[in-house]
């Protein structure tokens, strides 16, 4: 959006440069009175509410942290993986190797990434996130999302979240994408659109499905959504797609197809937790 131009001053300052110092030094004065006023209250705040592990409850030493037996019960997802999708392997191979289901047929995104894998210790908190109304975990939550794709967020563009339909909105209240998203946004700079992308297609729950099952299932349940100016400029974009959990990528997937027709230059998947098969269990 162009900005107003400001009206021309009838009597200009002889030292055009004395207001900037002025404006320069209130700014500093106010930042560091705002700042220290900030971490006064943070301390206020502390003190009544103490920070606990937001996975059990025990005492911490910061807002939004792990106690140590919480963060050491995680599983952190890091190479030997599949170039593609992201799968764990159990050892390293040269080149840039793939899983057995990406040798099969390549996801129509272009990388994967999830930063645990889904068992116990993270289910737990994925299910609090969700099914507990307990919203405040969506930032800590995309903290461990960024620490697993820095490098990805470097080079996108926008970040879409993996959308809910209206009616399962109206039921569970949130969607715990969008805000996954909108907390990554906040963290990483990078704009977010939870409208870009809209889920037409009420779909039966995934939970039993097997893979095919799941492909059928959101065939044709996601479009694009928004303006018709924000559709337009997404093509030739790098695009992040946002999840909580990664089962089989159908859904991902069936979304990746809505945007490459919508001309999307590459399309990564970020996810909080990726499902393992039982062998890797």
């Amino acid at each position: 959006m162009a900005r107003m131009k400001p009206d021309p001053d009838p009597d200009p300052d002889p030292d055009p440069l004395s207001s900037i110092r002025v404006g320069i030094t209130a700014g500093s004065f106010m930042g560091g009175r705002l700042a220290a006023v900030g971490a006064m209250l943070r301390q206020g705040i502390d003190l009544i509410l103490p920070p606990r592990c937001y996975g059990c409850g025990a005492l911490v030493d910061r807002q939004g942290a792990l106690c140590a037996a919480c963060w050491g019960g995680l599983r952190f997802i890091t190479d030997p993986r599949c170039h593609h999708c992201g799968y764990p392997f159990e050892y390293a191979m040269a080149g840039e190797p793939l899983c057995g289901a990406c040798l099969a047929g390549l996801p129509l995104y272009d990388r994967g990434l999830s930063a645990l894998v889904y068992d116990d210790a993270s289910r737990s908190l994925i299910l609090a996130y969700k099914r507990a109304d307990r919203t405040e975990l969506a930032a800590p939550l995309a903290l461990l999302m960024a620490r697993a794709g820095g490098a990805m967020l470097a080079d996108a563009d926008l970040l879409l979240p993996v959308p809910l339909h209206h009616s399962r909105l109206f039921s569970r209240r949130f969607n715990q994408s969008a805000l996954l998203a909108r907390a990554l946004s906040r963290q990483s700079g990078i704009p977010h659109d939870p409208t870009l992308l809209v889920r037409v297609k009420r779909t039966k729950s995934m939970g039993g499905l097997n893979r095919s099952e799941r492909m059928k299932n959101v065939r044709k349940a996601f479009a694009l959504g928004g303006s018709a100016r924000s559709r337009a400029a997404l093509s030739g974009r790098r695009v992040i797609l946002v999840d909580d959990v990664y089962t089989t990528g159908a859904t991902v997937n069936a979304c990746a197809r809505v945007l490459r027709k919508a001309g999307v230059a590459h399309i990564s998947v970020l996810t909080v937790a990726r499902v393992l098969s039982p062998a890797h269990q």
